[in-house]
């Protein structure tokens, strides 16, 4: 690994800690040439997992999209960033543990809206709307309908 800021190839380790729920490791290096220090992260390589979109086609699963589609969803809402990381990781954790290969694009769709559910209705209702293409407001009343079961009434 070479320094971020000289290039060069040597450094020491300052520190080593678990990272992002113990399935990587937080280095804190210091450069042996330059002496400026930087951190890097260690995780094991992970097979690659390719989603089935509805049409058919194929492309590999990434956590960054499914994020992405999350932050969407939850834009102007009370939701902090960490939760969606939190909630994208455990889902692609989920993944992994579930299916080797290939998984089907409703699997990761399903997976969204049950955290979503947990973090923020309104975020839930949103990408329930995009994801399960409601064509008529009744779509939209049996969602609805689903979240207020689910929270009590603040009054």
């Amino acid at each position: 690994m070479r320094c971020p800021y000289c290039g060069f190839i040597d450094q020491k380790v300052l520190d080593s800690r678990p990272a992002r729920d113990g399935e990587a490791i937080r280095r804190r290096r210091e450069c042996l040439a330059c002496g400026r220090r930087f951190t890097t992260f260690e995780a094991p390589e992970r097979p690659r997992l390719f989603v089935v979109k509805r049409d058919g086609s194929r492309e590999e699963f990434s956590r960054e999209k499914t994020f992405e589609s999350m932050r969407i969803a939850c834009r102007k809402r009370p939701v902090p960033m960490d939760a969606l990381r939190d909630a994208a990781e455990r889902i692609e954790r989920d993944l992994f543990q579930e299916f080797e290969e290939e998984t089907p694009s409703t699997a990761i769709g399903e997976r969204v809206m049950r955290e979503l559910q947990a973090l923020d209705g309104v975020a839930y209702v949103r990408f329930a709307s995009v994801y399960r293409a409601f064509e008529s407001p009744t779509d939209f009343w049996e969602v609805l309908d689903s979240v207020r079961q689910e929270e009590p009434l603040a009054r």
